[in-house]
């Protein structure tokens, strides 16, 4: 008796992990790490905004209840983007 195959994975974005110094997010099977000090939004949003995350197309995530915008690259290769947020 053979298992059926497993069906298509659907989420290409979702919420993986919370510690006090930031959030896990996969994004296509690719795991990232958004420390708070350089992702300060996400500090003092609940475990629903953060997981409302949405690839809006190949290189655009964004959190609609919390009006955050980043381009996956900045993940991928932060060193091309010096700019922190400062409050």
């Amino acid at each position: 008796m053979r298992s059926q195959e497993l069906g298509k994975n659907t989420s290409k974005v979702e919420l993986q992990g919370l510690s006090p110094h930031g959030i896990w997010i996969l994004v296509r099977g690719e795991e990232f790490f958004l420390d708070f000090k350089r992702f300060p939004w996400f500090r003092k949003a609940t475990i629903e905004e953060i997981s409302q995350v949405k690839l809006l197309n190949p290189d655009h995530l964004y959190w609609p209840q919390l009006d955050v915008d980043l381009e996956l690259d900045s993940l991928i290769n932060p060193e091309k983007y010096p700019l922190v947020f400062h409050a």
